[in-house]
């Protein structure tokens, strides 16, 4: 799997053409009256292969280029954007801000961000790392990586397939400020869900990896293996009685947790008032031991980037220290409606790390003793407003601090705020997939609805 970057790569020259665009749109913007603009211009590229049962199931190739722009006349805002870099399409497009502008209603709140914030160094942060493969490897990489799965178990007698997944994107930003910005990345994935039968039902599971450079991936063929162990351990899944007692969250899963939580300290959140986290810095929201940080400059993270969506400059915080809410995520608008400061969190938060524990999974699950191993939540039943809580969940029920038998069509329910203030320990088991980096979340309590 080859992620050299060869001779004929051209993302520094497209770079520095849609730059060139990006600073026209602004000198474009300027000559019709806008008092400031800022504009994103982008090449999205990415090839997509999916196998199933031995067989190509789609094979699609993409290249995807746009100009996205907001224009102000004053505390006036107008945006639009089109999928075209064709100087015509960028002209009407001009047109159309700069008209939504002179008739919407005026916002304090409105305007680019503080030039003093503005990012002054823009790193090399190791983003970028095409992968050098062709459609017909693809779909061979694919295969193994099913066949992998279907071989290990003759249980597995179906699957949803294999994919392969390469993408590529190409942005530069600019704004009236003088600031320029360039950033490419590359994200790529494997995965595989397979389908398992015994005489109790059928019974789905899944695995992937995701990462910036291909050559970080390790034996594609163990994401075909390890979907079929996590397939097979499901078979004669039981339902539970309705219980309280405590719950792991495997790591992948746990992240979504946190990612609750950083909603609920996100601005737009905050200055609707439709969080209930609303002026909660500095005060307790965690455990005193449980640290978070944002470091958002990790070279290859999945969230990495030296600006946000605004040029901000972005830079490591704390987001909870000793369990305390240290700040807000925030952009230009929100922290202006909050009376506050961009955090630099235009566009959504960086690397998020949760400082892990010393415990290992097994160590975990010792910990807890009996309770509910969480691998899987469906439904969308979260309400950032009051932080309940109440979505169904599977996993297995763990006795004496041993996986004991798979459970499924339970629903767990409890409020953020005790979820959060209940966190027994952090596992470090960290899921390196994502730009949430947490382990397993083991909390004391919550209430388990089955049969």
């Amino acid at each position: 799997m080859n992620s050299v970057v060869t001779s004929n790569d051209t993302s520094l020259i497209e770079l520095d053409r849609l730059a060139e665009i990006a600073e026209d749109v602004i000198r474009r913007c300027r000559a019709k009256g806008a008092s400031e603009a800022d504009v994103a211009a982008s090449i999205d590229s990415g090839l997509s292969v999916n196998v199933r049962m031995g067989e190509v199931e789609t094979v699609e190739r993409t290249r995807d280029r746009g100009v996205s722009l907001t224009v102000y006349f004053g505390k006036r805002k107008g945006s639009a954007s089109t999928a075209d870099l064709d100087p015509a399409s960028i002209e009407q497009t001009v047109e159309h801000a700069c008209a939504i502008a002179r008739y919407t209603e005026e916002d304090a709140a409105n305007g680019l961000a503080d030039p003093a914030l503005l990012a002054k160094d823009i790193p090399d942060l190791d983003l970028w790392h095409p992968w050098d493969i062709t459609p017909e490897e693809a779909i061979r990489l694919g295969l193994e990586i099913e066949d992998a799965g279907r071989a290990f178990d003759p249980r597995i007698d179906n699957s949803d397939g294999a994919s392969v997944q390469i993408s590529a994107s190409l942005t530069a930003y600019a704004n009236s400020l003088g600031f320029v910005g360039r950033e490419r990345g590359t994200h790529h994935s494997l995965s595989c869900a397979l389908i398992a039968e015994d005489e109790s039902g059928m019974q789905r599971d899944y695995w992937y990896d995701s990462v910036r450079a291909a050559g970080d991936f390790g034996d594609p063929a163990a994401i075909g293996r390890k979907a079929a162990e996590r397939t097979l351990s499901r078979l004669s899944a039981r339902r539970l009685g309705t219980r309280d007692c405590p719950v792991l969250f495997v790591p992948e899963v746990a992240r979504g947790l946190i990612g609750h939580f950083l909603s609920a300290v996100s601005g737009g959140a905050l200055y609707r008032k439709t969080s209930f986290l609303v002026d909660h810095v500095g005060k307790s929201v965690f455990p005193d031991w449980m640290q978070i940080v944002e470091r958002p400059r990790i070279p290859r993270g999945h969230g990495s980037s030296a600006f946000d969506s605004e040029g901000v400059a972005t830079r490591d915080s704390d987001l909870i220290k000793d369990g305390v809410l240290a700040r807000y995520i925030l952009g230009s608008y929100s922290a202006r409606k909050l009376g506050l400061v961009s955090t630099g969190n235009a566009g959504g938060i960086h690397n998020v790390i949760v400082r892990p524990g010393n415990d290992d999974f097994a160590a975990l699950l010792k910990r807890m003793h009996n309770g509910l191993l969480v691998t899987e939540l469906m439904g969308q039943g979260v309400s950032l407003l009051t932080g309940d809580y109440s979505r169904g969940a599977s996993g297995f029920w763990v006795e004496n601090g041993e996986i004991a038998y798979p459970v499924e069509e339970i629903t767990i329910a409890a409020n953020l705020r005790d979820m959060f203030a209940n966190i027994a320990a952090v596992g470090r088991d960290v899921d390196p997939r994502s730009h949430i980096l947490t382990g397993s979340i083991l909390l004391d309590r919550m209430t388990i609805a089955g049969e």
